[in-house]
């Protein structure tokens, strides 16, 4: 698929996710109501996006505070009901950021992140939708709780920072099958009574969905190929 920003591009990439997903579900046995896509519109740009807002996308995923603030606000202006999710890492500074822009985010890994978030909530009076992000794969290039310490690091989200937890988050190491690390993210869940996991990606969200999915992270399916960074 062409990244052309085109409304028909993005018709056609976001009415075959939505497909992909009604008939994941369907074998499943699930309803696909209870999925919630969230179209990953990190590095692009506004003339990209609009059209899979004209579709009726109205939940995205960005990675970075700052590209956000950069480029929603006037979106969020013309278009009512828009949720935007932070999918990537988020630095405890920008933790004030974060809670007056976002709806959720997907990345609470850390006490240092919790401590900022807990103070901000506070003082701004609400709290988006938080996942903490599991580390399923162990991996130390990448971020997250590692598995045997998720129990403890929710008790202290709850206990300690009074932060209602939502669920889980999980990216499973690229060169490993996703579905052992689907099946220990909602084992974790499960145990700490989460109704939400925010797994799969545009290769393996029908996948992720038979493990329970109730969030899935699509970009490249929607608005197709990323554009390449400067060099």
């Amino acid at each position: 698929m062409n990244v052309d920003g085109s409304a028909d591009t993005a018709n056609h990439g976001l009415a075959g996710v939505r497909a992909a997903i009604a008939a994941a579900c369907r074998d499943a046995g699930r309803d696909p109501t209870a999925v919630t896509l969230v179209a990953i519109s990190k590095t692009f740009a506004v003339a990209q996006i609009e059209p899979v807002i004209a579709a009726g996308q109205r939940v995205f995923g960005e990675n970075r505070v700052q590209e956000a603030k950069a480029k929603w606000p006037p979106l969020l202006s013309a278009h009512a009901g828009i949720a935007l999710h932070l999918v990537g890492p988020l630095q405890s500074n920008k933790a004030r950021e974060a809670v007056n822009l976002f709806a959720a985010i997907h990345s609470l890994d850390r006490q240092s992140l919790c401590a900022a978030l807990a103070k901000e909530v506070a003082r701004l009076g609400r709290c988006p939708q938080l996942f903490v992000e599991v580390n399923t794969g162990a991996e130390p290039q990448k971020a997250g709780v590692l598995p045997q310490a998720a129990d403890a690091f929710l008790r202290a989200c709850r206990d300690v920072y009074d932060l209602p937890v939502a669920g889980l988050m999980c990216i499973p190491p690229l060169a490993e099958p996703p579905a052992q690390h689907f099946a220990l993210a909602a084992k974790i869940a499960a145990r700490n009574g989460l109704k939400f996991l925010s797994m799969g990606m545009s290769a393996d969200f029908a996948l992720a969905i038979r493990f329970g999915a109730t969030h899935v992270r699509v970009g490249t399916a929607i608005f197709g190929q990323r554009p390449k960074a400067a060099p």
